[in-house]
């Protein structure tokens, strides 16, 4: 890329970063009377937001003021906490939605983030969004191990829901599970290796509904042959980022109750 060369004054300054605000890899140098130094323009997209991100998440049922059981709500608080970026959760009794939060999402779902005045719902659109204008620290997944364990979600739900015990569902999530189990043994600690990344993100806050409802509901446990995925859950569990955004173990086994008595 060519070198755009600039006297130092206030104007030709700033116009020359108006210029190059939307080429983040362009690099300005400029002359003073005293030293010769390339000055690099920084994309206004890695600096942090002046005002925390508004972002509607689950309330808890069970504890007033506090964070509901929303696996997808969490993904997207981790991600915020990873990028070191500051948000100002609202929270949303979804049993009684208020009127404002049916305004922003007539949906009725959550999450939902305030991107520049416009309301985003999606856990997958947000978090790509956020990892689009906020590349650092990178979570980017490669799209080769983007799918790692993606399956382990459903087959948890069906067994949790089965009330056949030889209908082939706790051995669907045996499956599942010794599989990712594989996975990390071999390419651990987290999906991508060394560093947490997007898909860990998704994936860590499932496997925690799945070890608390499992638990409770069907008295089952992970396995302690599979010690890699139990390696895996700790490192996951045991992150600050997790701790500070996990929900209480009683509105996990709430919110699962209507699909298990159901």
């Amino acid at each position: 890329m060519s070198t755009a060369r600039v006297q130092v004054s206030a104007c030709a300054f700033s116009a020359t970063v108006n210029h190059l605000r939307l080429r983040p890899n362009a690099v300005v140098s400029f002359t003073n009377h005293f030293r010769k130094r390339p000055l690099r323009v920084v994309s206004m997209s890695s600096v942090p937001p002046s005002q925390p991100f508004e972002i509607a998440v689950k309330a808890s049922v069970t504890t007033p003021n506090r964070l509901g059981d929303c696996p997808f709500c969490q993904r997207v608080l981790l991600t915020l906490e990873e990028k070191h970026l500051p948000y100002d959760p609202k929270l949303v009794d979804l049993t009684n939605k208020p009127e404002w939060f049916l305004k922003i999402n007539p949906d009725g779902k959550v999450p939902v983030i305030k991107f520049d005045e416009k309301w985003v719902p999606d856990s997958d659109v947000i978090t790509q969004t956020l990892e689009e204008k906020y590349p650092s620290p990178p979570l980017v997944t490669p799209p080769e191990k983007a799918t790692v364990g993606s399956k382990i979600f459903s087959t948890f739900i069906g067994f949790l829901k089965s009330k056949d015990p030889n209908d082939g569902t706790e051995q669907a999530l045996l499956n599942e599970l010794t599989s990712f189990n594989d996975y990390i043994k071999e390419n651990g600690p987290f999906i991508n290796g060394n560093e947490i990344s997007a898909a860990d993100l998704s994936l860590g806050p499932k496997l925690f509904h799945l070890e608390i409802a499992l638990g409770h509901y069907k008295k089952w446990t992970v396995p302690d042959s599979l010690t890699s995925l139990k390696s895996y859950t700790k490192a996951i569990f045991s992150r600050e980022s997790f701790i500070k955004t996990s929900a209480q173990p009683q509105d996990v086994i709430e919110g699962w109750r209507p699909k298990v008595e159901g």
